[in-house]
């Protein structure tokens, strides 16, 4: 992987990490206060529920009512209807945020696999493989062993054994593990 400029890559990818952490710093403080203000609805959405709760209980078991005026239990009646709506409005709204970060995350997951696909790729192409060296290499890092690699290629064991020596020879190694750490660390650096 010699001819790869990765280290361009790490470079511009590092410069750019100090905006990105400002970037991250100053849209915290907004999380943060986003999340003391659901953890409030939650709390308004637990008092409503119990007010409710207490209300149709002491209806069914005949416990003595808290001694309000109408206008104040109203009040109380319309306004833990409202957090409780609100509530559920915001936990829809979370819901489909939540599912959009998902796709979002599946997204990048797709993408660092495919970037992954051509680094590797590209090693492959610097190391001149055929395309049946080039095969039995993808196995091998995907991490079967040689007989899972013959059995899936409907090949001889030997046959795998010599191709996997000369994928090793070409890329200047001495096994599988080796071959593994020089893609990795063509990868990281």
């Amino acid at each position: 992987m010699a001819g790869v400029d990765l280290a361009a890559s790490a470079a511009a990818s590092s410069a750019a990490a100090p905006a990105a952490a400002a970037r991250r710093a100053a849209g915290s403080a907004p999380r943060r206060w986003g999340g003391a203000f659901l953890w409030g609805l939650v709390a308004v959405q637990g008092l409503a529920g119990a007010y409710f709760l207490w209300t149709i209980l002491g209806a069914l078991l005949g416990l003595p009512e808290l001694p309000l005026r109408w206008q104040t239990r109203e009040v109380l009646d319309l306004a833990a209807a409202f957090g409780l709506v609100f509530g559920a409005v915001l936990s829809v709204r979370l819901a489909w945020r939540a599912d959009r970060a998902g796709d979002r995350a599946e997204t990048a997951r797709r993408l660092t696999a495919g970037a992954f696909t051509a680094v590797v790729n590209e090693y492959f192409d610097a190391l001149d493989l055929t395309s049946a060296e080039r095969e039995v290499a993808w196995y091998i890092v995907k991490g079967f062993s040689q007989s899972e690699i013959a059995r899936l290629r409907s090949t001889a064991d030997g046959t795998v054994r010599v191709q996997s020596t000369a994928i090793y020879c070409k890329a200047g190694v001495a096994g599988k593990s080796q071959l593994l750490s020089q893609i990795l660390e063509d990868l990281l650096y």
